[in-house]
């Protein structure tokens, strides 16, 4: 063969390939047997669940008809949506306020935050719904006046705190501390190159929260916060231990009467999907409504 052959002349430098014909080439779809066994594995078990719960009579149907809207879990559900709504009203304004005590430069008040946040993050939420519930055994009376001096007038906690605010103030307090994490990390999202800018065109510092920090911030904070005030409507479960008539201490008080237990269950099972499946809808239209502009 001779070295100074000259090369072909359709893979000549500088000349481009003739573009190939696919169109006689045979498309295969990718097989996926493991996927299907794995279909058909969930299906059957799926199916098998479905078949219990519409065949075994230890689930009593009947009995969860006759309980699901009667006017005591109908006010016991009401109950249940007055904690949550107080709670959560409550425990995100106090925690907008510790969230900007942390982002402070003063050394004392993120202190102060820091401090609150360990704490109730550390207790566990019945023991301090408890405290507040005996918090007449450590202060009989409060008094307003003077700092360490003399006081103008007083309430008698027996009368001023009560199971209900009890319950309320202690899981506004609990959320408090998970709300302010939540806002914190929403706020140190956004760029801080837009608040300089905001800054350098001279518009005030509040107006920069409401109109740039706070509808950006809205982004990340909305899925948190929708999942505590999810969380928070299942917790209020446990004011049960207060004797206050929410969804589960009703249960509680009639399958205790007549015996049915899982029905009783199922009716607080049932209402408590139903009220969460609602509170996802709203957080839906909500982090839309502050993705406008995001999203595309």
């Amino acid at each position: 063969m001779s070295l100074t052959s000259d090369p072909p002349r359709d893979k000549a430098p500088g000349r481009a390939a003739p573009p190939e014909d696919y169109s006689s080439l045979k498309v295969v779809p990718v097989r996926n047997p493991w996927r299907w066994v794995a279909v058909a594995v969930t299906a059957v078990l799926v199916a098998q669940f479905a078949h219990g719960l519409t065949t075994n009579p230890g689930w009593e149907w009947d009995v969860f008809a006759d309980f699901f809207a009667t006017e005591t879990i109908l006010k016991a559900v009401w109950i249940t949506l007055q904690l949550t709504f107080y709670g959560t009203a409550i425990g995100f304004a106090l925690g907008i306020v510790l969230a900007f005590m942390r982002l402070s430069r003063s050394p004392f008040l993120k202190s102060v935050a820091f401090t609150y946040i360990w704490a109730f993050r550390s207790i566990p939420l019945i023991v301090q719904l408890l405290f507040w519930f005996n918090l007449t055994y450590l202060y009989k009376r409060l008094d307003f006046g003077i700092p360490f001096g003399p006081g103008f007038f007083s309430f008698d906690t027996a009368g001023l705190v009560g199971a209900m605010s009890a319950a309320v103030l202690g899981l506004a307090l609990h959320q408090a501390a998970y709300a302010a994490e939540i806002v914190r990390g929403g706020v140190l999202a956004v760029d801080t190159g837009q608040l300089e800018a905001a800054a350098a065109l001279g518009i005030p510092r509040l107006r920069q929260l409401r109109r740039i920090v706070l509808p950006q911030a809205m982004r990340s904070i909305l899925p948190n916060a929708a999942n505590e005030v999810i969380s928070l409507f299942k917790g209020t479960s446990i004011v049960s231990v207060m004797a206050i008539g929410e969804l589960f201490y009703q249960v509680q008080v009639v399958y205790g009467r007549n015996g049915r237990v899982v029905p009783l269950l199922m009716v607080a099972t049932v209402w408590y999907i139903i009220l969460t499946t609602l509170l996802s809808i709203a957080q839906y239209y909500v982090e839309r409504h502050f993705s406008r502009g995001a999203t595309r």
